[in-house]
């Protein structure tokens, strides 16, 4: 098949050519890397990805298809695709159609053909930054002077544009056990289908909604989900999330759900320099012990005071309005923190996703730990050992 051929600028100018793969037209987004070896249809329908051009490091892409039920949400997000040798034959028992069908569908603009290790390592040295894939306009700087007026990520409020508009919700498996009023900032599905199978019936709500709202489901605990953009505009949401620790109702965030209940402690957040997204990332449970291969999608983390990122963080108990607080998981590549632990309150959070959805099960027990905090096992001063 004849393709048309596609270019890549990023915002510092360095250029790939390749050609067009999905639809074919113009995008602008963030440029980031995902190291999955598989899961690229949860990948592209993840929200947490809205407004990125996702680079995939694994070289060939599409080889399975797409299927009719591993869609993590409603619509492909990401802004644009990115990948070296494209299957050109899907086959998979599965499968329902292929995978650039499938973009072309939902508008996604992609380029294929790339060098992705040459991108990856270059992002890797130089930090995410403004990228634009164009296979309409042949003149890169041109294109050039459109990706640096395209927005960034940094002060990025995202969450309206991904959310559910209604409510809606997710039944649980078998007997009953708890009700979860659930903040959708950006929810992937396999979130509700794992507090599912532990009885649990959650109440999915759009990101606007008030405490008012979260109170009136008379749930026993509240859910922060993953979402895209940056926390540092998410006032509303810090403020809800303080609400429910004022209240002492049970709360687990996930991704961007714990930088929000970060900032609600009391830390601040800052932009990593190219994120951790993939699902091969180990991360070390200071409760446990034990070394987890977890899945990452964040371009954001939670600071320590006093402690710059990179750094070693000290295992303490820091003392906030809300009593202790403790840095309960770190990743071991980059010192990154990414879980909190509230001992004081019935609260927790963990920056990666243990729904893994693709991804390893190693962290699928902290849906459990959340099952035994709300049933009253696991609250503050006593540590768990799930």
């Amino acid at each position: 098949m004849k393709r048309r051929s596609a270019i890549l600028v990023l915002e510092d100018g360095r250029t790939f050519h390749g050609e067009a793969y999905g639809s074919v037209g113009e995008t602008f987004g963030e440029a980031v890397f995902n190291t999955g070896m598989t899961g690229y249809q949860e990948t592209l329908t993840d929200p947490s990805y809205h407004r990125q051009v996702v680079v995939q490091t694994a070289p060939h892409i599409g080889n399975t298809g797409v299927n009719a039920d591993d869609d993590e949400s409603r619509r492909i997000w990401v802004a644009g695709y990115v990948v070296r040798d494209p299957a050109r034959v899907s086959s998979n028992w599965r499968a329902t159609g292929g995978l650039e069908d499938r973009l072309a569908t939902e508008g996604v603009v992609g380029i294929s053909g790339v060098d992705t290790r040459a991108l990856t390592r270059h992002l890797r040295e130089r930090g995410a930054m403004r990228v634009g894939v164009s296979s309409v306009e042949g003149d890169p700087q041109a294109l050039l002077e459109r990706v640096r007026q395209s927005p960034q990520m940094v002060g990025a409020n995202l969450s309206a544009e991904v959310t559910t508009p209604t409510p809606y919700v997710v039944d649980a498996e078998g007997e009953h056990r708890f009700t979860v009023a659930a903040l959708d900032l950006g929810i992937k599905r396999n979130v509700p289908r794992r507090l599912a199978a532990r009885g649990v019936t959650t109440h999915v709500l759009p990101a606007g909604s008030t405490i008012e709202e979260l109170l009136a489901i008379d749930a026993d605990a509240v859910f922060f989900s993953p979402g895209p953009g940056d926390p540092a505009t998410a006032d509303a949401a810090v403020g809800l999330a303080r609400e429910v620790l004022r209240r002492k109702v049970p709360l687990f965030g996930i991704c961007f759900g714990s930088q929000i209940l970060g900032r609600a402690l009391g830390f601040g957040t800052y932009k990593l320099d190219y994120g951790h997204r993939g699902i091969n990332q180990p991360v070390l449970d200071r409760i446990t012990g034990k070394v987890e291969v977890t899945s990452h999608n964040h371009g954001f983390a939670v600071g320590v005071p006093g402690v710059r990122p990179g750094a070693v963080v000290p295992d303490q108990v820091i003392e906030t309005e809300f009593g202790g607080v403790e840095v309960s998981h770190v990743c071991l590549n980059d010192n990154v923190v990414e879980g909190l632990r509230a001992r004081d309150v019935p609260a927790f959070t963990v920056q990666y996703h243990p729904e893994a959805a693709a991804g390893p099960h190693d962290a699928d027990y902290l849906f459990d730990r959340f099952a035994e905090l709300i049933d009253g096992r696991a609250l503050s001063g006593g540590r768990t050992n799930a």
